[in-house]
């Protein structure tokens, strides 16, 4: 039977008549069957693929032919404004078939939130927190609320699945189960994801049932046109968006919030109707400005990472990218905001101001030419949140039989994986702390969690993360840009030296309760060519710059004069060897060791070489800086071999940066310090440099 013969009579009604589609596309028809068959699903297709209506037409499906009723489908997403975005879609195809949709997040007032608990609909859009906020909140009550659930949308998966915040959502669906009283089908959708089989397992989690990933094949440049062009300053990239493009709409991404303002001054004095969006402003008037560039033709929005994700900001002619992002799934992001009209292409132009930034983009572009996508891998050890969890749980239950615990949390893989006798330190490390306290055998509330979490502390408790895991980086009161938590700590000394706005510096002064490290501006003797700190890079796209830089990759993305700057960036490291790696004699009382590694691996690396009596000076992306005494023989002789590296991992650990992770504060030290050293690790990249030669300039 055709897939679309397979819907529900009503529904397939209004897809032909109400909404004008002749067909389905070949993902939604893809997963018909096996969502209606009741199977777990991830669904990866490009954005504007039409992954909501792939997920959701085979769901609304099932909610006439299996008479579902109350609240059947949850839609979580990771960020408001996609919630926002989605609700007046799916709202409307929900009318069509005499049925309701409801959003529920932090703007949405108490009068909407009691009409949902009076008269639920049967899609609710929310995010984890707001979750997390009808599971503890005392007035709700959950088993009439939740009694009905059957299924659960998580867009975005990938935004999720990657930190802290997934490990909070997948314990979330474990305790929705238990309130529900039945196994919840799953259904995950992204743009941009290198390893679904095991990623779709993940979110399975402790669920039963088949499990199915539905992919339509694609061609890896699908009518994609991508350029990457050098023009040595944030100045003159605002004039060639201001001139080369003029009366498109452009939708221009930087990787800082200093470097979104910047731009978006200079292109205001070129007489460009210019927009912002990034973290830093309110909602209010990040809304307004999102909507005022839907509306408009002719004009730019500047933002950050925050319109990466699928908000819709209207049709875009072109998506310019300052400098590059760091990694090929972000990439793919952006260029996938633009080509949703039906009569164009994905474009994005790549505006390079500095070599690295050249270097990064052209490995970008490499690998996303070879299909290469990044696997997504949850953080492991989540010890903080099984903190925070049994914090939540007590609330939620007010009061917790001692053991309980176990029946609600522990079936979830993250917190099923890490050893039990460390599971039950946390629970004693929560009661010596007064966080939990215990009354013939009922965990509650101790007083400890009273004080912290009174008042509006307790919106600290229902999320699992305060801030994007940036540090902002300021000289004086001017910030320079923002670096990866893990640039800091992976060192545990002062002087670490960072690569930004075109300038190096070095690290004075580290607060990490405000994250914010003050720099001062330095002078490399004998620097050659790159320092490469400043956001930790994976082994994969470093050994994409290496690979540029023995003249491989997309040459024809190249504009005459990026790859007149790139040749000369190829002349001055005619001394890289292919499958090794290079020491080279850089400057007086110092050889630098390029492993193009990734910071992670090099950290470790450069860890394991001073427990071993080495001079190590600095660690980079790319390379391991140590005195004059260093040869490739000396380094060599104290190298593990790969089996032994596999167990490596980084030892110079700020014991501070523990609070780069959240509820650390109600978890043990040792168990932080446990898990920010595996987080920090890339055995794979150390076993895959210690295996090859070292070879030394001459």
């Amino acid at each position: 039977m055709d897939a679309f013969d397979q819907l529900h009579p009503a529904l397939q009604h209004h897809i032909v008549n109400s909404l004008g589609w002749r067909t389905l596309r070949p993902l939604q028809a893809g997963c018909v069957e096996p969502i209606l068959a009741g199977s777990h699903a991830l669904l990866v297709a490009p954005t504007a693929g039409g992954k909501t209506e792939a997920a959701v037409f085979p769901l609304f499906s099932r909610m006439l032919s299996e008479g579902w009723s109350g609240l059947s489908v949850l839609y979580l997403c990771p960020l408001r404004a996609l919630l926002n975005n989605l609700e007046i879609r799916l709202a409307g195809y929900l009318r069509l078939i005499g049925r309701h949709a409801a959003t529920w997040h932090g703007d949405v007032g108490a009068g909407a939130r009691r009409e949902i608990q009076r008269q639920p609909p049967d899609l609710l859009l929310t995010t984890p927190e707001s979750l997390e906020v009808m599971l503890i909140g005392r007035g709700i009550d959950h088993a009439r609320l939740f009694s009905g659930l059957r299924a659960v949308v998580v867009d975005e998966l990938h935004a999720f699945a990657g930190d802290d915040r997934g490990w909070h959502l997948l314990s979330l669906l474990e305790r929705l189960s238990r309130v529900a009283g039945r196994d919840l089908q799953r259904l995950g959708l992204s743009a941009t994801i290198g390893n679904p089989e095991p990623l779709l397992d993940w979110l399975a989690g402790s669920s039963l049932g088949p499990r199915v990933v539905v992919a339509p094949e694609l061609g890896i440049a699908q009518a994609a046109d991508v350029q990457i062009d050098f023009v040595g300053s944030l100045g003159n990239a605002a004039q060639v968006v201001a001139q080369v493009y003029r009366g498109d709409k452009r939708l221009v991404f930087c990787d800082s919030r200093s470097r979104v303002e910047e731009l978006a001054f200079r292109l205001r004095e070129l007489a460009v109707e210019t927009y912002v969006s990034h973290g830093s402003l309110g909602v209010d008037e990040r809304r307004h400005a999102e909507r005022a560039f839907a509306e408009a033709r002719g004009c730019v929005i500047v933002a950050t990472s925050t319109l990466e994700l699928g908000i819709d900001v209207g049709d875009l002619d072109r998506v310019v990218q300052i400098d590059s992002p760091s990694m090929v799934s972000s990439f793919l992001q952006r260029l996938g905001r633009t080509g949703r009209r039906s009569s164009s292409s994905r474009s994005l132009l790549f505006l390079t101001t500095s070599d690295e930034a050249l270097l990064r983009a052209a490995a970008i572009a490499l690998l996303w030419s070879e299909g290469f996508v990044e696997p997504v891998e949850p953080p492991a050890l989540p010890f903080h949140i099984y903190s925070q969890q049994l914090l939540a749980l007590a609330l939620q239950l007010s009061g917790l039989p001692r053991g309980a615990w176990t029946t609600w949390l522990d079936r979830m893989p993250g917190f099923a994986d890490l050893p039990a006798v460390e599971r039950h330190a946390v629970i004693d490390f929560l009661q010596s702390e007064g966080f939990l306290h215990d009354d013939s055998g009922i965990l509650g509330l101790g007083p400890e969690s009273e004080r912290r979490f009174r008042g509006k502390g307790l919106l600290e408790l229902l999320s699992a993360f305060s801030s994007a895991p940036v540090v902002r980086v300021l000289h004086g009161r001017v910030e320079i840009g923002a670096v990866d938590d893990a640039t800091f700590q992976l060192h545990a000394e002062s002087g670490t030296i960072l690569s930004l706005g075109g300038r190096s510096w070095r690290v004075v002064h580290l607060d990490w309760s405000k994250r914010e490290a003050h720099v001062e501006p330095i002078q490399l003797p004998g620097r050659s060519l790159w320092i490469g700190a400043g956001v930790p890079l994976s082994f994969a796209v470093c050994q994409a710059q290496k690979r540029v830089l023995q003249g491989e990759g997309s040459e024809h993305l190249l504009t005459r004069r990026a790859r007149e700057h790139l040749d000369g960036l190829r002349e001055r490291v005619r001394w890289l060897r292919e499958g090794a790696t290079t020491l080279e004699r850089a400057a007086p009382g110092r050889n630098r060791w390029w492993t193009f590694g990734g910071l992670r691996a090099n950290s470790t690396l450069a860890d394991h070489l001073a427990g071993a009596g080495c001079r190590v000076l600095n660690r980079d992306n790319f390379s391991i800086t140590l005195d004059s005494s260093a040869s490739a023989r000396s380094i060599g002789a104290l190298l593990p071999n790969p089996e032994q590296a596999k167990t490596l991992r980084p030892a110079s650990l700020a014991r501070d940066a523990v609070e780069a992770l959240k509820f650390a504060f109600c978890t043990p030290q040792d168990l932080c310090l446990s898990a920010l050293s595996q987080r920090l690790a890339d055995p794979k990249a150390v076993a895959s440099i210690v295996s090859i030669p070292l070879v030394e300039t001459t």
